[in-house]
Order: C-alpha cells, then structure tokens, then sequence
C-alpha cells in the first residue's frame, strides 16, 4: 500500500468512525429516524452507485415502469441507508436489543440438523441486515458460527467490522483463503455462515437469475453436496418497527449425489431461485448496489 493510499485509507476511516459516534450518541432509535434525510442525500445529491441500481432494477423489472423503478431505488437506498446507521450502532448495541430487534420463527430447524452432525451452511443475502442476521443466530443458537466475510477495500474498515462480528464468539472467516478452512468446520460439525449472492467469476457456472443468465458463487452448493451439510437459506425481512422476521427454508439436494458440475450448477440454481421469490416479493431490502449483471 502507497503512503497516498494509507492516508486516504485513514481518513476514510476518521469519517467512518466519527459518523459511527454520532449515531451511536443519538441512539438507534432517532438514527432510524434520520434514515429517509440520509438516502435523499445519497440518491439525489450524492448519487453514489445510483446508475447501476437503476440499471439492476430495469434488467430484474422491464414490466415496471420508470416511475415504479424509481420508487423501489429511493426505497433501496433507505434500506440501505437503515442497515448502515444499525451497524453503525453495532458497538453499543447488547445482545438484549439484538434477540429483539431479530425474530426467528423455526430456530429448531438449524438445532435439529445440527444435531445430525454433519454441519450446517446457513445461507444468506445482502438483504435487509445480514450483519445483524449471523450476530443474532449466534447468539440466540448459543453456539458460535464460523462467519465467512469478504474484506473491504479500506482495511481499517475491515478490522472495525471484523471486531464487532466477534464481539459475541462468532469467529470470521475471510474469502478467498476459506474453502479449506470452512471445509474442516463443516467435517467438526460446526455451523457456518455466509451470503452468496454477488457476482461469480466470469468463467464460473452460470444459472438462471430474473431470467438471465448470471455467474454465482459455487461454494455453498459444493460444500454442501462434499460434507452432507444441509444449507438452511435463512433471510431477515425488514418489518415496519426495523425490527426483523427471519424464517429458514432447507434447499433440498435429495436427489443430488455426488459433488459434480451438473450437481453444484442445479443445487446453486434452487438457492438463488428461492432469493429470487424473496427479492420480487421485497425488492427495496436487497442490495441492489452490485452489478449483478456485469458478466
């Protein structure tokens, strides 16, 4: 890293930190409140990402109109806007306030296969906050999970996240360097967690995404069809109080044996299959920032 990079990296992180202050002394609740002030700011005057959300939202809608298209983006940045002022709170927020504001409705799913011994993949998406999604099954599970993160571009970011991950046992995994590491978690039972919904590589396996062909992630699906860990897709719907309703749905792999290209491809096309009724139902709280459809 330059000394230009390190000093724009640590400024970054001065603002970064200073706005994480400032939300944590007005407290979660009045920084909700501020929520819609923060996405005016970035959707009309600091319009950062906006084209491709724009973008996204056209390639996943062509039967909406520009009108609708343009009120699914504003409510996109306001989720947004939300999930980033409650991790901002992160620091201050207690496992008290996270079992509240964060509902399970089958919690014995995840124990009963965990029981099973042979790990468990919970699987989620940037939808609603899925940083508060893996702190609350760990808590409420009282077992830690094995969190698999991509790093920020800003590594001071990076550690400030990866504290507040941990700041209740959950252990994290970084990608790239995971597939050996989270392979031996699964083989000692243990339960992990990761999201896998953002672009693959370009000359990755492709499956079926608002009906276009998309790149995906593998890992979940081979992971699971190598270890016998059953994904159990969980994803947090944001309610009207911001506080969250999360029910797991088991992807099925029974007639899927083996661990073959055929088998990944059709197991990874049920998970993101089961998002995509997700995302259509509630398409404000996925992260639409991402050129999904770059490649």
């Amino acid at each position: 890293m330059s000394k230009y990079e390190c000093m724009k990296n640590r400024m970054e992180y001065i603002l970064f930190v200073l706005f994480s202050k400032f939300f944590q002394l007005l407290g979660l609740n009045l920084s909700s409140k501020l929520s819609s002030i923060l996405a005016g700011l970035f959707y009309y005057f600091i319009p950062i990402r906006k084209a491709t959300v724009l973008e996204n939202l056209r390639n996943a809608f062509p039967e909406y109109d520009e009108k609708k298209i343009k009120k699914i983006a504003f409510g996109n940045y306001n989720s947004f806007a939300i999930t980033l002022i409650e991790i901002f709170c992160l620091p201050t927020t207690s496992k008290i306030d996270i079992k509240k504001k964060v509902h399970c409705n089958n919690l014995d799913l995840i124990i009963d296969r965990y029981r099973e011994n042979k790990g468990v993949i919970l699987l989620g998406a940037h939808f609603g906050n899925w940083e508060y999604m893996a702190l609350s099954m760990g808590v409420k599970l009282n077992i830690p999970l094995a969190v698999v993160v991509k790093d920020q571009r800003n590594p001071f970011v990076t550690n400030w996240m990866n504290r507040v991950r941990k700041k209740w046992n959950n252990s994290v995994v970084p990608l790239g360097l995971s597939i050996r590491q989270i392979y031996q978690t699964l083989k000692n039972n243990q339960i992990v967690a990761m999201v896998a919904d953002q672009r693959g590589s370009e000359e990755g396996i492709r499956v079926n995404f608002f009906g276009r062909n998309i790149s995906v992630h593998t890992g979940p699906a081979a992971l699971s069809l190598k270890t016998g860990a059953p994904i159990l897709y969980g994803i947090s719907v944001r309610q009207e109080d911001n506080s969250y309703d999360t029910t797991f749905t088991e992807i099925s792999k029974d007639d899927l044996s083996g661990s073959t290209e055929e088998k990944i491809k059709e197991l990874s096309q049920r998970h993101m299959s089961y998002l995509e009724d997700y995302v259509r139902k509630y398409p404000e709280q996925w992260l639409w920032m991402h050129k999904r459809w770059k490649h």
